[in-house]
């Protein structure tokens, strides 16, 4: 194509030539002509592109096409149902309620109901009417002074510098007006998370934003200056997330402003790359120990870890030493391996951390076993959008959930899939002030109210049609699988319930037996 790019070239220019000696306006022509062959001749030289070097100029329309196929997949090609990570039906309803529009479903489901992995709850013959009073949960262990009454459902760990300054005002001044609580997410407290008074939980993470020295050591005095603010009503530590456990977090250099700089307190013109691990502790007994520190410095502030599940025998370690100290978190957050705001490496996100049912399940059957679950909340965080799958998530033993891409479809995320190049379209996850402009704060904070109080309404309606007046009343074979085209299965036979203290009195029956036995609690 490059020996047809210079020959084309060669006769367009004698054609305009020619042209220009009849019609002298033709000449105007070349002020498009040449720039046009200028940008073929450029491809021609360079090296780094085979496409453009071998097919000059047209080789454009390749990485244009290529550049757009999300959006093309997401309008032309996807099923209502088949789109990932959410399906245009999941964001369609999530629209739908933010909007406070008609989300009935007409004509009956699209789904397969016959395919491996359908998923229903049974529902009573004698229908219940739960009270939503039942919608809030008491956050506190013994050793908690200041217990917060949550909602059931609550916006997940997102950082503001992943997204923009008005993304953040709507979600806090929605659950502000929802009556709900927004984790912060590892990127520290900003203005813009206590500028509309909404309820916060402050997420440390292994960067110790807004709480760290300038060397980037945890600060206690800096920590407690916040802590004690009347907006923060919990603290989370961080000690993976399911997008990217083991990996750490990253804020491109791009998206970097001197704001970020100074809210952070990190260096400016660099990646901000959160460690893998923490410095502040190293074993399972000092992670419970930094526990304590937290909760005296908040003035008695329920605290609690965040964790996508890995190996079993470190969160056994865990609880060991929660035996051995006394000390113990006021709640849990189970992240799932396919949750994921935050952009990882491909590896990571497809192949790294145990998926949100399998490490719920665990975590929470861990916590009965060995007597602790009655002092410990646990929450559940991981593709949560539906009245459904809060069902489903609950059942498995979450005292509450909590959502982030879901939120994000509340303030207009449109799935672009561009959230680490800062050019968010929809103004959601970038920091260039001409994008993020386009996000009006009161509308979407009004959005994100509304979907909060659609899905929680869906959920007791879920509720309801089983029967149950509580929340704490779906159990695990409430909810049914079709494992194969010929089987069917209830959550409670694919995740087997184990009974009080039966990790301490017969651990062989357990299934963790190895992991126990393997489980220490002076090192991970």
């Amino acid at each position: 194509m490059r020996t047809q790019f210079v020959i084309a070239s060669t006769g367009l220019l004698l054609i305009v030539a020619a042209a220009s000696a009849v019609w002298p306006p033709a000449w105007l022509s070349l002020f498009i002509i040449l720039p046009l062959i200028g940008r073929g001749v450029a491809d021609m030289l360079q090296t780094k592109q085979a496409i453009k070097r071998n097919f000059p100029l047209i080789g454009h329309a390749r990485y244009l096409l290529e550049m757009i196929r999300p959006e093309i997949n997401q309008y032309f090609i996807e099923s209502n149902s088949d789109g990932r990570p959410y399906s245009r039906n999941d964001r369609s309803l999530i629209y739908q309620r933010a909007k406070g529009e008609l989300d009935t479903l007409p004509f009956g489901t699209q789904k397969d109901v016959y395919a491996t992995g359908y998923e229903w709850i049974n529902h009573s013959l004698a229908p219940a009417h739960p009270d939503e009073a039942f919608a809030r949960v008491t956050v506190g262990g013994p050793d908690c002074t200041q217990p917060y009454s949550a909602s059931v459902f609550n916006v997940s760990g997102m950082s503001y510098g992943s997204l923009s300054k008005n993304a953040v005002l709507a979600l806090n001044t929605g659950a502000k007006m929802g009556n709900f609580a927004h984790n912060t997410g590892e990127g520290g407290l900003s203005p813009y998370h206590l500028e509309p008074g909404g309820d916060i939980i402050w997420q440390i993470g292994t960067g110790y934003f807004s709480a760290r020295d300038r060397q980037g050591r945890f600060s206690e005095a800096e920590f407690a200056k916040r802590a004690i603010l009347p907006n923060v009503k919990m603290i989370e530590i961080k000690l993976s997330q399911g997008a990217k456990p083991g990996h750490g977090g990253i804020l491109p250099a791009s998206k970097l402003t001197p704001e970020i700089v100074e809210i952070r307190g990190v260096e400016p013109g660099h990646d901000v790359v959160s460690p893998p691990a923490h410095t502040a502790f190293s074993t399972p007994t000092e992670l419970l120990q930094f526990v304590k520190r937290l909760r005296e410095a908040s003035g008695g502030k329920p605290v609690g870890f965040k964790l996508c599940v890995g190996k079993r025998h470190e969160f056994l370690g865990i609880i060991k030493a929660m035996m051995s100290t006394g000390i113990t978190p006021d709640f849990i957050t189970v992240d799932g391996g396919e949750g994921g705001t935050g952009a990882a490496p491909l590896e990571f996100s497809d192949s790294v951390g145990t998926p949100l049912n399998e490490g719920l399940s665990f975590v929470h059957n861990a916590l009965v076993a060995s007597e602790l679950r009655d002092r410990i909340r646990v929450i559940a965080s991981g593709k949560v959008n539906t009245g459904f799958s809060m069902a489903t998530k609950i059942a498995l033993g979450a005292d509450m959930c909590n959502a982030a891409r879901a939120m994000m479809f509340a303030i207009g995320c449109i799935q672009a899939l561009r959230c680490n190049s800062n050019q968010c379209p929809t103004g959601v996850a970038t920091q260039d002030p001409a994008l993020v402009g386009g996000l009006h704060v009161g509308d979407k904070s009004h959005r994100v109210a509304r979907y909060h109080r659609e899905t929680v309404k869906s959920f007791f309606e879920v509720l309801g049609a089983a029967g149950l007046q509580r929340p704490q009343d779906l159990k695990p074979w409430f909810i049914m699988k079709r494992v194969s085209a010929m089987e069917i299965r209830s959550y409670a036979d694919i995740y087997p319930q184990l009974t009080h203290g039966q990790l301490l009195t017969d651990p062989a029956t357990t299934g963790m037996s190895r992991a126990w036995e393997n489980a220490s609690a002076t090192h991970f």
